[in-house]
C-alpha cells in the first residue's frame, strides 16, 4: 500500500493565561491508503487535537504548531498541511478529506436543514447546481440509512435522533468521495446498538468507496473489529503503533498493557475485578524530560526518569516507546 499521510514531529501548543500546554509531543505516524488506523487513549492524551491540528480547525492562538510536518500525497505528490493557507485548506476538507466530529449535535448547523448542510459541500466542491445537490444529498441520506430519506432532507437536526444526526454528519464528510475520513469518536454518546450499527455502516461504506479512515476513539472493543493498525497515545506522546491483532496478542507498553487489562472479557469466568491504571496523568503545563507514564509505571526504573524514550522495533510494524522490554521482562540493553 502506499503512503497517504505522514505526520512527522508535530509538536503543538496552547498559550494560556495560565500557561503553556503541551498538547502534542513529537506526533510521529504514517497512514496506508485503503486502511483503517485506530488512534486510542484515555481523555486528554491528544487523539483529537492531533487530527484537529492537521485541519487547521483548531483556534489559533490559543493553539500553536511549534514544530512538524503533515505531508498528504495526491498522486505521489506530498504536500504539507501544516503550511497551507486557509483559502488552499478549504478546498481540502470536504473534498479530499472529510471529518466527522464526536458531537454530531453540535456540529450540525441548528438553523439549516440537514439536506442543505449535505448539498452545500457538493455545490462548493463539485459546482453541482441546486437540484443536482437536492438529488445527490437524498441519495446519500440513503446509503447512510436514513429512513423516508426524501422527507427527512428538509428536516432540521434537531428533528433526528442521536444516530440518525450521526449518518447525517457520516453522508456530510463522504458526500464528495473524499480519500480519507477521519471519524473522531463517532460512537459517542450513542447506545450500544446504535454504536454497532454506526460501526458496521463506516466499515460498509470503506469497502465500498476504497477511502482511507483514521478512527479516534477510547474503546478498544470497537478497534478490534474495524482497525487495521492503532496508534496508542498518552499524554500528548504516541507510546505504540502496532498492527491490530499483534497489539492485542503482544502489547508492548505497559500503557497500553493497562488498557487492554481494563477490557472486560466474556471468556473469562474467573470472576476477577477488572484491572485499573493507579494514578493519574501528568501535568501538561510541564515539558515533557522524561517518560511521561513514569507516574503510573509498574515496571518504572532510574532511566526512565532521565529521557524520553525513542521508539523500539517490537516486531513487524510493531514499535513501542518505553526503555522496559515487556516481551523479555528486564530493561532493555541499549538504556
Amino acid at each position: 500500500m502506499s503512503t497517504i499521510l505522514s505526520v512527522r514531529d508535530l509538536t503543538l501548543r496552547f498559550h494560556t493565561f495560565d500557561g503553556v500546554v503541551h498538547a502534542l509531543n513529537g506526533i510521529s505516524f504514517d497512514v496506508q491508503a485503503g486502511e483503517t488506523l485506530a488512534i486510542v487513549g484515555e481523555s486528554g492524551s491528544g487523539k483529537s487535537v492531533t487530527m484537529m491540528s492537521l485541519l487547521h480547525l483548531l483556534p489559533m492562538p490559543p493553539a500553536r504548531i511549534a514544530r512538524g510536518e503533515a505531508l498528504f500525497y495526491t498522486n505521489g505528490t506530498p504536500t504539507d498541511l501544516l503550511k497551507m493557507s486557509r483559502a488552499d485548506m478549504h478546498r481540502v476538507r470536504g473534498a479530499q478529506i472529510g471529518y466527522i466530529f464526536q458531537d454530531a449535535l453540535s456540529a450540525l448547523n441548528p438553523v439549516m436543514t440537514v439536506g442543505r448542510q449535505i448539498g452545500e459541500s457538493l455545490v462548493m466542491h463539485l459546482g453541482m447546481d441546486a437540484e443536482t445537490a437536492r438529488k445527490r444529498a437524498i441519495d446519500l441520506l440513503d446509503d447512510v440509512g436514513i429512513p423516508g430519506a426524501r422527507a427527512r432532507y428538509r428536516n432540521y437536526p434537531h428533528q433526528f435522533s442521536g444516530g440518525m444526526r450521526q449518518r447525517a454528519m457520516i453522508a456530510i464528510a463522504i458526500a464528495c468521495n473524499p480519500r480519507m475520513v477521519i471519524a473522531d469518536e463517532p460512537t459517542t454518546a450513542l447506545d450500544v446498538t446504535v454504536q454497532a450499527q454506526i460501526v458496521e455502516l463506516a466499515k460498509r461504506i470503506q469497502r465500498e468507496r476504497g477511502m482511507t479512515v483514521v478512527w479516534i476513539t477510547h474503546d478498544l472493543g470497537v478497534v478490534a473489529g474495524i482497525a487495521d493498525r492503532v496508534l496508542v497515545m498518552y499524554a500528548g506522546c504516541p507510546v505504540e503503533i502496532a498492527p491490530v491483532d499483534d497489539l492485542y496478542d503482544h502489547p508492548q507498553h505497559p500503557y497500553t498493557r493497562g488498557l487492554l487489562s481494563a477490557l472486560p472479557r466474556l471468556d473469562d469466568r474467573s470472576r476477577r475485578d477488572l484491572a485499573s491504571i493507579q494514578g493519574a496523568p501528568p501535568d501538561m503545563m510541564a515539558s515533557p524530560r522524561h517518560c511521561q507514564f513514569a507516574w503510573r509505571c509498574p515496571y518504572v526504573f532510574d532511566r526512565c526518569w532521565k529521557a524520553v524514550p525513542p521508539y523500539y522495533p517490537a516486531g513487524k510494524g510493531h514499535a513501542t516507546q518505553c526503555f522496559y522490554d515487556l516481551e523479555n521482562g528486564r530493561p532493555r540493553t541499549d538504556a
